[in-house]
Formats: C-alpha cells, sequence, structure tokens
C-alpha cells in the first residue's frame, strides 16, 4: 500500500505537507539550534512524532484485540540530536504511561510492551538511533 504527501518549500526554511488521503496539512520549520525560528515541528520532530504515535497505535490496536481500554495512554518522547560525524537524530527515549485506574497483570504488560516493540517506525530507524522505552502503570 503507498500514500502519497505533496510537500511546498514556502520560504523561509519552512514546508508545507498535504496528505493526500485526507488532506490534512502540516506545516514544517527548521530548528531554531539550525538556522530556524523553531515556529512548527522540525522534520526530525516529526520523526519523535511519528514513533510516539506508532507505538501507541499499534498497543491501541492490541488493546481493542483484548477489549482493554487504553484511552488516556500518553507517550513522552524526548528527542537528542547528535552532531558528529554528521546531524542526525541520537536518540528518541519514550515514556508511555497508561492511564491509572486499572492494575495491569505481567502477562498484558507483556503484551503491550511487545506490540510497541513492533512498532514500524522504530524498525525503519537506522539501528544507530538509540530508543528507549519506559512503561509507567499507575495502579
Amino acid at each position: 500500500m503507498s500514500v502519497e504527501v505533496d510537500i511546498v518549500y514556502t520560504g523561509d526554511l519552512h514546508c508545507q505537507a498535504i496528505h493526500a488521503p485526507s488532506q490534512s496539512t502540516l506545516t514544517t520549520d527548521a530548528p531554531i539550534d539550525n538556522g530556524g525560528k523553531g515556529a512548527a515541528f522540525s522534520p526530525t520532530d516529526l520523526v519523535a512524532t511519528a514513533l510516539g504515535t506508532c507505538l501507541v497505535t499499534i498497543m491501541g490496536k492490541v488493546a481493542e484485540r483484548h477489549g482493554w481500554d487504553i484511552r488516556g495512554t500518553r507517550v513522552h518522547v524526548v528527542k537528542e540530536m547528535a552532531t558528529a560525524p554528521d546531524r542526525r537524530i541520537g536518540a528518541l527515549r519514550v515514556t508511555i504511561t497508561l492511564p491509572p485506574g486499572r492494575q495491569w497483570p505481567a502477562e498484558d504488560r507483556q503484551r503491550l510492551e511487545r506490540a510497541a516493540l513492533t512498532c514500524p517506525v522504530k524498525h525503519s530507524l537506522h539501528p544507530d538511533v538509540q530508543t528507549p522505552m519506559e512503561f509507567v502503570y499507575p495502579g
């Protein structure tokens, strides 16, 4: 399956991307430390966003299959840039916090965590990008 995204460079280090199937749009800006104004997601911010949303979406699919409600799950991604030998994403540190009010037996936790680890975005990242994950299960 393919999806088309059309991107227009609008000047001043900004781009507008249009998701063809939905016509949803988003804009990007270069980060402040790379000459931009930091007025929108940077391209590397979108990679961090893609990872976090992918992880929780895959977890949501498993949750639905088992009749679990994980609405309210929060994902916090800290993007760390590396500068050598080239500027790139060095690490995407992830904390996934399930909503309170439910006890999660070890078997259910394992299913959710294993699901997150199958995220296609994670598997698409270069192996040099560190992706440590912490799962938090408030009681």
